[in-house]
């Protein structure tokens, strides 16, 4: 994963630009009714069930909105909650309560429908020596709000995005010429140019595996689309020699499977691709 400061970044632009989408020149049904010196307060309330996420992101987006903006909070992010739940209240500026509402709330939505899935997955591997693991089927711009609410719900982030971490895929390998060969000129360009990269090499069957292991350099085997018994298979050759990682198509009735198969790590597109939001509003009072 990327640092914390380029993280702290990429939230920031993340927040500036949805504000900019949402509210573009002005928010025009609240300028026209409320007054500019008209205070106001609000609840988060929950009427759905699972993990909260995104309060501590919803006060930065606050903030960014109107620093004067008063939050007083009632449960963290991480937490379980029910519906009826009070997750915080906010004060002041009415028209800045308004203007940062839609935002805040498609925000935490999503979050706490990843935060929830992922805890799901984490509950599901309980007892294995895998770890879930996000990927890259993110939402367009709301990357680090996705990649930091896996991390509430308990699992891990993988890279953050094409430049700090080496994944050779199908794709990669077929273009380069073969695995051998793609792994070669891997080295060779990470040597040439100073980088410190990660490289994470994709297998699709057992030859592919033990082609890898040829090589030095490699961090860890993604283990793609394989059965079980396969699986078993490769992580017994691979051994202790690189990490594991098993993806493709794994869900709620299969990962428990893998993480018995002894892989270090479980990928899945579905924490972030797969959800539906929860259900939160910010009702005045």
């Amino acid at each position: 994963m990327i640092s914390e400061v380029q993280f702290q970044t990429e939230l920031q632009l993340l927040i500036s630009n949805a504000i900019r989408e949402d509210v573009g020149t002005g928010d025009y049904s609240s300028l026209a009714c409320i007054p500019e010196t008209a205070h106001g307060q609000a609840k988060l309330l929950v009427k759905d069930q699972g993990i909260i996420a995104g309060v501590a992101l919803a006060k930065m987006i606050f903030e960014y909105v109107d620093p004067k903006l008063k939050i007083t909070n009632y449960i963290e992010d991480g937490t379980h909650v029910e519906y009826g739940d009070v997750v915080f209240e906010v004060s002041g500026s009415s028209q800045s309560i308004l203007k940062a509402e839609r935002v805040v709330l498609n925000t935490m939505q999503r979050m706490s429908a990843i935060a929830t899935k992922t805890n799901q997955y984490v509950q599901l591997l309980e007892g294995t020596s895998a770890k879930i693991l996000d990927t890259r089927k993110t939402t367009p711009n709301f990357r680090a709000a996705e990649k930091w609410a896996v991390k509430i719900g308990g699992g891990e982030n993988h890279r953050f995005a094409l430049y700090d971490m080496v994944m050779l895929k199908d794709n990669h390998i077929d273009f380069a010429g073969g695995i051998t060969l793609a792994i070669k000129k891997t080295k060779e360009y990470l040597k040439a140019n100073n980088l410190d990269l990660k490289i994470i090499v994709e297998a699709r069957d057992l030859d592919e595996i033990r082609e890898i292991l040829l090589s030095d350099g490699v961090h860890r085997i993604l283990i793609d689309n394989f059965n079980y018994e396969d699986t078993k298979t490769a992580v017994q050759l691979i051994g202790s020699k690189c990490q594991t990682e098993s993806s493709g198509n794994i869900n709620e009735k299969t990962i428990r499977e893998y993480g018995l198969c002894g892989v270090n790590y479980i990928s899945s597109g579905a924490l972030t691709h797969s959800v539906y939001n929860m259900d939160l509003s910010l009702k005045a009072f």
